[in-house]
């Protein structure tokens, strides 16, 4: 029987709910627009046009993918962060909601700047540094990632944003001391692995089966990268530089106290929308 795209987008909606789904209105979307190669636009445009038999299968094959716990933006292979949109592989985590908190943190502290540096720490798909190029236009930006298929993704991410100019993806192990050639910096952002290695058996299959272990897995009690990126990237901050971290729920105050212990003044919190402490970023200071 013959089915438009709007029943198609309500039937998967209602799958995915009854699943247990959380964001299933979104999901749902994507899994259609995917599957019939359509933007979102002309999704709703062609809503009450009929769907062909292909297309049916191909999106009822994408839900019980999902459905097995596979999330969606790699189903899809890309998704949205801070406005711009991405590419994404098995190789990085999908962008969340929570990490605009950090990029929207560091946007506003560097916009009227000029000439700013930047570096991404950890970059994964790179989100939070391009989010910074793209709205801070004089900011250059270095994206740091040790995985090869990370700094993969960083690329394409960059071409497809068209910011080639002044964002450049760079090999960079973060609990290492920096290289010399890679200068100074204005301002490093960083969301690093940050999950409890006891806690990783107990996180969603989603999370846990299919996101890269090597970006979730923050040692025995999650601060393993706050404590080295702390001490040996101090003194890659030029003087009133900051350091900007994303960290898990409840790891606020250690991460703090590791900060003002490796020199790092004037230190905050910022909570997410969701009020949970989401953001610690504090200044260099050359007096410890």
């Amino acid at each position: 029987m013959a089915i438009t795209y709007n029943n198609l987008y309500m039937d998967v909606r209602k799958k995915l709910r009854t699943a247990g789904v959380e964001g299933a209105t979104l999901e749902a979307r994507e899994l259609v627009c995917f599957a019939a190669g359509k933007d979102r636009n002309s999704l709703s445009r062609d809503g009450r046009l009929y769907v062909s038999g292909e297309v049916e299968e191909k999106t009822w094959a994408l839900v019980q993918r999902r459905l097995d716990g596979e999330p969606v933006a790699y189903l899809i292979g890309e998704w949205e962060f801070y406005g711009m949109p991405l590419d994404i592989s098995e190789s990085v985590l999908i962008p969340r909601v929570d990490t605009e908190v950090l990029a929207e943190q560091a946007i506003t502290w560097l916009q009227g700047r000029e000439n700013c540096r930047v570096l991404d720490l950890c970059a994964g798909s790179g989100c939070v540094g391009l989010a910074v190029a793209k709205y801070v236009p004089s900011a250059r930006v270095v994206l740091g990632e040790l995985s090869e298929g990370a700094l993969r993704i960083c690329r394409q991410n960059v071409r497809r944003n068209s910011l080639s100019a002044r964002v450049m993806p760079y090999q960079v192990d973060a609990r290492q001391k920096p290289a010399a050639q890679l200068g100074e910096f204005d301002c490093i952002v960083s969301n690093p692995p940050y999950i409890p290695r006891g806690d990783i058996a107990g996180l969603d299959r989603s999370v846990r089966e299919y996101e890269p272990m090597m970006a979730l897995d923050g040692g025995e009690d999650g601060l393993d990268f706050y404590r080295d990126i702390s001490a040996m990237w101090h003194d890659a901050l030029r003087p009133a530089g900051r350091l900007y971290f994303e960290v898990g729920i409840g790891q606020a105050d250690a991460v703090l106290r590791l900060m003002r212990s490796a020199g790092f003044g004037d230190i905050q919190v910022v909570e997410d929308t969701a009020g949970i402490p989401r953001v610690v970023f504090g200044t260099r200071c050359d007096e410890i």
